[in-house]
């Protein structure tokens, strides 16, 4: 459980990076804000928004991650073999675009522009920042 709670926040840091170097990504935070704001905060609810708004994603692409990644990777396993593994980054921005579909129907939105380029560009973004947090002593037990 305590690994997953730390993919959860490492994915969260890698979408906040990368919807940061990236325009096309996108993350609305006007439901989180406003429930931020109900519970009587009143100062800092766009910043306690944002950050639960990218926890919020980040734990749904960790779902992802978790439960469609392995079988889509294995599905596609003659291709990436083919590829010498570069497919894997087109999988992870397949992952990143599920994600974005999943969050439409929740009330905190994940927007992509353009899926190739945005998304590609994402997927690896996301890769390196969640290859260099797995390495921080601590992020990972053994």
């Amino acid at each position: 459980m305590r690994s997953f709670i730390v993919r959860v926040l490492i994915s969260g840091l890698a979408l906040w990076i990368a919807s940061w170097i990236l325009p096309g990504l996108d993350i609305s935070t006007l439901a989180t804000t406003e429930a931020v704001a109900n519970t009587g905060v009143t100062q800092g609810t766009e910043t306690i928004g944002l950050i639960l708004a990218y926890l919020f994603i980040g734990l749904i692409f960790g779902v992802v991650n978790a439960f469609v990644r392995p079988l889509v990777s294995f599905l596609s396993l003659p291709i990436t073999i083919l590829t010498l593994g570069l497919f894997t980054i087109v999988i992870n921005a397949a992952m990143l675009y599920l994600t974005s579909w999943l969050s439409s129907y929740t009330p905190v939105h994940f927007t992509i522009d353009s899926f190739f380029w945005t998304a590609v560009l994402a997927a690896i973004i996301i890769t390196l920042i969640s290859l260099v947090a797995g390495r921080v002593p601590g992020g990972r037990r053994r």
